[in-house]
């Protein structure tokens, strides 16, 4: 109890020696705080003003000064505007602190005092307050206790173009429901698929036989349908005749597969164990569509013959597991989602400012420094507190990593579903945990006289007096590229890494190596990268320095049979138009054994056709958009829908009406909503015949600044990822082939409804219980009021809609919604998934 009460000591008179010593304590749990925003867009400077109110709820006086109250923001604070007697200041990253002044004056007890500040952009939704608050006393300025009375205020009129029920109506009104018989039984739409007459009964005792180079596959099968079956043993028998699912072998592409469903066989077919593994999926999705969770003791499955093979070898998830950790369970259920929904490239952004999250036994400060946060005055100990982490170190999500043998389990647990797991090693931007990991190694090895292995991997210049700022406001963060312990340091995890590939027997073709958001003015104050540009003649100056990097970086992976990955700044160059910088990309990499993950193609930021400049150019693309595949991004505008809004909203649409070849065609809005006219596309690139070819494949992304639990992650990745998944592996849509206007809308509306009935009824239902219950979105209902009846529609259909109208929320046993409610006053609906678990309440009034 004593460690969260702060003393002071207060002198009765003005001789030390004379006068009695009074101690009065402070209980910091008396300090409540709220926050409030209190206008947008103030006085149309493009601001926002909000304020913090202390509230004294204690017996004693909340002190004047020996304090410091931290907190973390993705808003930029405006450190001289601050009113009520403090300064607000930015400390590294997303952390700032409010000190007291001399003019704050002790606030008694029932007194509050009003802290107004401004900070840049709109704030739309709670993702955009500050949060994570906690005080340091002076009397310990390394221990930080959180404010656990801390609380934001609804937010209220927060700008202009919020979505509303009857907007979400208007939206959904297109959407037929489709009887699930007559939907598609396969998910993602196969190539072709048709039904006969015929049925087949699996049941517990249904074996499964299969060519000695798919034992693998067999194996994996027979597990899920024990699981199915809820039985122990494999079902694999030695004699080929006895069999009811057959697994062979068969001459076609790569991942291609065929399946053959009659009254008395399964058979599927494919070249190689990743067809099987496909072929497999379909299998399973028609299984699942035509059971549920309980036990079976048969199930039917119409007879069928699908041929199929995906549209895209490259099919991506990006997982941050690095701002805040996400744990192996939680990864291991995403593998197996992602063998679901046949995606197969596991993008493991491991590494970043915030963390470093993979151990590396040799150099053990990545993860003993890297994997921990907390209150921290020097980052000597551990990293900073990022993203509401807190002070308290070693507590998730802030803190934790994967040991060696945690992350040969991943690689293990993908190879066996046909994922391949690329990691990530952000530099030389992006990369503070490791750069504060090796400082701290330096410490230890320069404290044992031992100079030459302290400077071993060492990755900044220590005389570096470069001033800049990164997008996360981070300004110690990027590597000094002149340094030779660089490039050892980077040869030594890659060594690592292709240690624990072969020990887990996965593939490794390609690291990720970063490359993006690397600052203005950066190494412009290194007295090693300035020795470097007087004395190497193909750098000539600071932007060089990029060059050289990757020149080097490149060759270290080609001298281990890796190819480079990068982020899209790998293969663009800095040049002058103007008098002013530009990025314009780059010829010297584009044959160069690198493959490029382009996310920068959002509307009005002036990049709208990088991915195709890149491509044309010769590069190798991954279609990693901001505009449609960022799936932290909110869902849409309102206060209560969490997720950043920097690259605008993200429901299940975005992905799903994604045109990788030409997504000019369909775009519909910027980052900030406002609708796109196609005109603003004119002149920019397009997509040649030799671009496409370069189209590797599509990824959707997941940074986890906000995601402070499985629920948060879950919720914002589901059901985006379905859009995804459909995308990057069925054919090129009929919708998105059309010429005009009017069969364009005709297809989509069409092929739109088919897709939201599979999700509502069919694979919304599957991940109720499906690798554990999936905690996706439950979408709100739409609703509109019209002379006086008040209607409601979903955006998937199946779900259930309840109302209420005594002014509570909807619950499990409220009325369903079938027609129109004629009851007039305030009415409440609220949609619930097949498991009863109900989403967000909206509120009409019915006048």
């Amino acid at each position: 109890m004593l460690r969260n009460i702060a003393y002071f000591i207060f002198f009765s008179c003005n001789s030390l020696s004379l006068c009695a010593q009074r101690t009065v304590m402070y209980n910091q749990r008396d300090l409540d705080v709220k926050w409030q925003l209190i206008e947008n867009n103030y006085q149309n400077l493009g601001k926002t003003q909000s304020s913090f109110t202390f509230t004294n709820n204690g017996k004693v006086n909340f002190p004047s000064k020996g304090w410091v109250i931290y907190f973390t923001s993705s808003r930029e604070i405006d450190s001289a505007a601050a009113t009520g007697a403090v300064i607000i200041s930015h400390v590294n990253g997303d952390q700032y602190k409010i000190t007291p002044t001399s003019d704050f004056k002790d606030i008694k007890p029932k007194d509050s005092v009003r802290i107004k500040y401004f900070s840049n952009d709109v704030l739309i939704n709670y993702t955009a307050a500050p949060c994570g608050l906690y005080i340091v006393w002076d009397t310990n300025l390394e221990k930080g206790i959180v404010l656990d009375n801390f609380r934001i205020s609804p937010l209220i009129n927060t700008t202009t173009g919020l979505v509303t029920p009857e907007k979400i109506f208007n939206q959904n009104k297109l959407i037929r429901d489709i009887p699930e018989k007559e939907l598609p039984k396969i998910f993602p739409t196969p190539l072709f698929y048709k039904e006969t007459a015929d049925t087949f009964i699996l049941d517990a005792n249904t074996t499964i036989k299969a060519n000695d180079e798919f034992k693998k596959e067999a194996k994996y099968l027979a597990g899920e349908l024990n699981v199915l079956f809820h039985k122990n043993e494999l079902n694999i028998p030695d004699n080929y005749r006895e069999a009811k699912i057959i697994l062979e072998k068969s001459e076609m592409n790569k991942e291609a597969y065929k399946l053959s469903v009659s009254g008395q066989q399964i058979i599927i077919s494919a070249s190689t164990g990743a067809g099987i593994f496909y072929g497999i999926q379909s299998l399973r999705s028609m299984i699942l569509s035509t059971s549920n969770n309980s036990k079976k003791n048969i199930i039917k499955i119409p007879a069928v013959q699908v041929q199929d093979e995906p549209r895209f070898g490259y099919r991506a998830l990006m997982m941050d597991v690095a701002r805040n950790f996400i744990p192996k369970s939680e990864v291991l259920k995403i593998l197996d989602l992602m063998a679901m929904y046949k995606m197969n490239i596991l993008h493991f952004h491991f590494s970043d400012d915030e963390g470093w999250r993979i151990e590396i036994p040799s150099l053990p400060e990545l993860t003993s420094i890297g994997s921990v946060r907390g209150h921290t005055l020097d980052s000597k100990k551990m990293l900073p507190v990022s993203y509401a982490s807190g002070p308290d170190a070693g507590k998730l999500p802030g803190s934790g990593y994967f040991t060696r043998n945690d992350f040969i389990e991943i690689l293990k647990y993908a190879n066996e579903r046909h994922i391949e797991v690329l990691p990530e090693i952000e530099t030389p931007g992006h990369s503070r945990a490791a750069i504060k990991a090796m400082d701290a190694r330096y410490e230890k090895f320069i404290k044992q006289g031992n100079k030459e292995e302290a400077e071993k991997y060492l990755l900044h210049d220590v005389n570096d007096k470069s001033v800049y700022s990164s997008a996360q406001k981070w300004n110690d963060n990027v590597m000094c590229v002149a340094l030779p312990s660089v490039y050892t340091f980077i040869e030594k995890i890659a060594d690592e890494f292709l240690s624990m590939y072969q020990e887990a027997g996965a593939p490794l073709t390609t690291i990720h190596m970063g490359g993006d958001e690397v600052p203005e003015a950066v190494w412009e104050k290194s007295p090693i990268c300035q020795q470097l540009i007087s004395t190497d003649s193909s750098v000539k100056n600071t932007d060089d320095l990029w060059y050289y990097y990757f020149k080097k970086v490149n060759a270290i992976l080609k001298s281990k049979g890796l190819y480079l990955s990068g982020w899209e700044e790998v293969g663009m160059r800095k040049t002058i138009l103007d008098g002013k910088k530009k990025m314009i990309v780059n010829p010297r990499f584009a044959n160069d054994n690198m493959q490029i993950h382009v996310w920068n193609n959002m509307v009005g930021w002036g990049n709208e056709d990088l991915p195709y400049r890149l491509a044309n150019a010769g590069y190798k693309v991954v279609l990693s958009p901001v505009s449609n595949n960022y799936f932290d991004l909110a869902y849409y505008k309102s206060p209560d829908e969490p997720g950043y809004y920097w690259g605008g909203f993200q429901d299940i649409d975005k992905p799903f009406y994604f045109i990788p070849f030409d997504y000019y065609k369909n775009t519909k809005e910027d980052a900030a909503g406002n609708s796109v006219d196609l005109s603003y596309f004119v002149g920019k690139d397009r997509l040649t015949d030799f671009g496409k070819s370069n189209i590797v494949g599509i990824e959707g992304l997941i940074w986890s600044e906000n995601l402070r639990n499985n629920d948060q992650f879950e919720y914002l990745l589901f059901p985006k990822l379905l859009g995804l998944a459909e995308r990057a592996w069925a054919k090129s849509p009929e919708w998105a082939e059309a010429n005009d206007l009017k069969s364009y809308h005709q297809l989509y509306d069409s092929a739109w409804s088919v897709f939201v009935n599979v999700i509502g009824k069919r694979e919304l239902r599957r991940l109720n219980y499906m690798a554990g219950a999936v905690k996706y979105r439950i979408p709100t209902p739409g609703a509109i009021s019209i002379n006086g009846k008040v209607f409601a529609n979903i955006q998937f259909p199946g779900l259930t809609i309840r109302y209420s109208t005594n002014g509570k929320e909807p619950v499990q046993k409220s009325p369903v919604y079938h027609e129109a409610i004629t009851q007039k006053g305030e009415i409440k609906l609220r949609a619930f998934d097949y498991n009863g678990r109900p989403g967000r309440t909206i509120t009409i009034n019915n006048l």
